[in-house]
């Protein structure tokens, strides 16, 4: 593997066995915004000096371009608005070799874009996040591929194994992630990672027009996508425009040697965003940002390579028509080149004027946050994002204040929400409380078990678009390492479980009683319009109390979180700007009824949510 790397980092090509053409992307759509389709043709010497004819009415041939490597072509095609949908004929002789005959299939676009498909994910969803291979096993017939490279399957010998969770375990409980609220899914990456070893997290595409067998392949993420918009719920793709599978074609079988960010020997990232933002960075640190390989096995594409720009931005349109994909969440964000990401965004913006995308931007501050996405900064470079995973309001928020019980922490949240003036639209923002790559938010709080359930009343309440990862609503812990013990598998979705969370069976009081307060909370967000799209007013905390409200003209809603020991006196007459007009506060989760015109005691460790009437 070592010596495989080397040689790729040192721009000698592999050779690459290849019989018959391979054609990205696999097919087209009439009717789209821009008319410009850029072909990459793959099959052996098909580059040598070829002549290239394309026979259909409508479609023309505007030019198309040899490499380094003899064995591609790259074909600019323009369709014309009134082109038909059938079989292009695309013709090339190379020459000294045999022609290549494609039968190139245009088909009409989807029908319903922003009503039944690429509607966007806005602060009305709950997302859901799950990883296939650990949520269920649907069907067993696809536990091992034939052919793939890593077939291993072993849920009881290691936790880095596959364990054959599938997209059709995903549509069998559909039902009940609506019992729980959830609007919108989001899996890790779907596209097949014919890798080695440790495959079932997706994050390695070795085909990007393929769709993992393993996970139940093209069929089942169709179906998926169906059930889901059958139910009006929504299908978040998670895409990984930054790097690549070492065994992907275009790795093993370089197009050119500028088609990867390439080092005279193996650089890794440095696995920070602030030198892309800091004034005073220098060209190295900049550079090892986004130019550093994120691992061995994931090479770094270069998104200034004018054919990869293309080739990824085909795909992500692709995908969106193709399986009626409603947004984005983007891998990495801040390690790709942030001119591309604008073209990229603002391209899928072109064709789906609805869709939204939300990018991993995983920094240390506020202000290097808000810099990824659409803000108020006068700087030469302008982030078109829509929205960005917001780990400040997790780290320097949220975490701290449920871990100190002095109140300390809950000033840490307030002022990490004040500065939401620095983003276009805060309430674009993705707020969670743990993901696959971090430590479980039950063992960040030290298995606090009143401490997951504020933080999760705060998730279904805070501004922004909620985020739950499976298994948090049922206490899942684990510690994040290399080996994955934030990624075990979700009870019950294997024949033969202890445990069955889709049911209840098996399960402690504490998994039950936080379970409902999700499924509570989850469904009653539904109908709340103060939540899904009111406005937000915070007081500053006093002691270990913290106070928040969700308003519009047809709702308030009070939050009042006490992170600390003893109980606090609750003095809504503190709030009048809020509550005049009100009378009475009830208890979305109990039914309980406070009186406003009275004090009230808020017990240690708890958190309220109080709808307000008259």
């Amino acid at each position: 593997m070592k010596k495989l790397i080397v040689t790729l980092c040192l721009l000698v090509h592999i050779a690459f066995a290849q019989t018959a053409a391979v054609v990205y992307p696999t097919n087209w759509f009439i009717g789209m915004k821009n008319p410009d389709l850029h072909l990459l043709v793959h099959s052996p010497g098909i580059g040598e000096k070829a002549a290239v004819r394309v026979t259909y009415p409508g479609v023309r041939l505007l030019d198309w371009h040899r490499t380094e490597n003899p064995n591609y072509l790259f074909l600019h095609l323009r369709l014309d608005a009134a082109v038909r949908p059938g079989d292009v004929a695309i013709d090339i002789t190379p020459a000294g070799g045999s022609a290549v005959h494609i039968k190139y299939a245009l088909l009409p676009r989807r029908k319903g874009n922003g009503t039944r498909f690429a509607k966007g994910v806005t602060s009305s969803d709950f997302i859901y996040f799950v990883m296939p291979d650990r949520f269920s096993n649907g069907d067993t017939a696809n536990d091992r591929v034939a052919g793939m490279r890593d077939r291993s399957l072993g849920r009881g010998d290691s936790i880095a194994k596959r364990h054959g969770g599938d997209m059709q375990g995903l549509i069998n409980h559909l039902d009940y992630l609506q019992s729980l609220g959830v609007t919108t899914l989001w899996m890790t990456p779907v596209l097949v990672n014919d890798m080695p070893h440790h495959t079932f997290h997706g994050y390695a595409f070795t085909d990007h027009y393929t769709i993992d067998a393993r996970l139940g392949g093209a069929e089942a993420y169709s179906r998926l996508s169906d059930s889901l918009h059958a139910r009006g719920m929504k299908l978040i793709q998670d895409a990984v425009y930054n790097h690549v599978g070492l065994y992907h074609l275009l790795v093993q079988d370089l197009p050119e040697k500028s088609w990867l960010h390439q080092w005279p020997s193996y650089t890794q990232t440095n696995y920070r965003g602030d030198p892309v933002v800091d004034p005073h960075a220098s060209a190295i640190d900049r550079k090892l940002t986004s130019d550093g390989w994120f691992t061995r096995e994931m090479p770094d594409l270069n998104q200034n390579n004018p054919d990869v720009a293309n080739f990824l931005i085909q795909h992500a349109i692709w995908s969106v028509e193709t399986f009626g994909v409603d947004g984005w969440r983007i891998d990495t964000y801040i390690y790709n080149d942030l001119d591309f990401m604008n073209r990229c965004n603002k391209a899928l913006l072109d064709e789906y004027p609805h869709i939204t995308m939300f990018g991993e931007t995983w920094v240390n501050n506020v202000a290097d946050q808000a810099y990824f996405t659409r803000n108020h900064y006068n700087l030469p470079y302008k982030s078109n994002l829509t929205g960005c995973t917001d780990f400040q309001c997790l780290f320097n928020g949220i975490a701290p204040a449920l871990r100190d019980t002095t109140g300390g922490g809950l000033n840490q949240l307030y002022l990490t929400l004040s500065n939401d003036f620095l983003y276009q639209e805060p309430m674009n923002n993705v707020i969670f409380l743990d993901n696959h790559d971090m430590t479980r938010f039950l063992s960040q709080m030290g298995e606090d078990v009143a401490a997951q359930r504020m933080g999760l009343q705060w998730l279904l309440t805070e501004r922004g678009i909620p985020q739950l990862y499976y298994g948090t609503e049922i206490l899942m812990k684990g510690v994040s390492d290399p080996d994955g013990w934030v990624r075990m598998d979700f009870p019950g979705g294997w024949a033969g479980d202890r445990k069955n969370a889709f049911t209840g069976e098996g399960l402690s009081e504490p998994q039950r009683a936080t379970q409902l307060l999700v499924r509570t909370l989850g469904r009653y967000r539904l109908h709340s319009s103060a939540i899904r799209t009111g406005k937000m007013m915070q007081y500053v905390p006093q002691g270990s109390l913290y106070v928040y409200f969700r308003y519009d003209d047809q709702q308030t809603v009070l939050c009042a979180m006490n992170t600390g020991n003893k109980p606090v006196s609750l003095d809504f007459n503190r709030f009048a700007q809020r509550t005049e007009g009100f009378s009475l506060g009830i208890d979305v989760l109990t039914g309980e009824k406070h009186p406003l015109g009275q004090p009230a005691t808020l017990p240690a460790r708890t958190m309220w949510v109080l709808e307000l009437t008259k």
